[in-house]
């Protein structure tokens, strides 16, 4: 399959935490982070240190929406899944494995994002 993003993060978000990981040509990074604020800035300055042009994560619940906010303030891309698009793959268990299947679907172009509305 040919990679049509090349710089691509996907996340895996709860409620208390977020397991990002990037994927470039010089390979992936993993790393998690808490929902505080100072936190999620240093997830988005860490996206931006790897130039990475799309982000993808699930719709879980309202967790994702701090994320986006901070995502539209630095014109990064981005796309919320259905979580129910991105599970098809049996034996992930692991939000490590989550974070690196969005990145895998987010960089070959098989995501669809949910609507969001204004």
């Amino acid at each position: 399959m040919d990679v049509v993003i090349e710089r691509a993060c996907g996340m895996d978000v709860h409620k208390d935490n977020i397991t990002a990981c990037i994927m470039t040509p010089e390979g992936k990074e993993i790393q998690t982070f808490s929902t505080k604020t100072v936190f999620l800035i240093q997830l988005v300055d860490w996206i931006k240190q790897h130039n990475c042009t799309h982000v993808a994560m699930e719709s879980t619940s309202v967790y994702w929406k701090p994320i986006v906010n901070l995502l539209e303030a630095e014109d990064i891309e981005f796309l919320v899944v259905n979580a129910q698009h991105t599970k098809a793959v049996p034996g992930r268990k692991t939000d490590v494995k989550d974070a690196e299947w969005i990145a895998k679907l987010l960089r070959h172009g098989l995501l669809k994002a949910s609507y969001i509305p204004d």
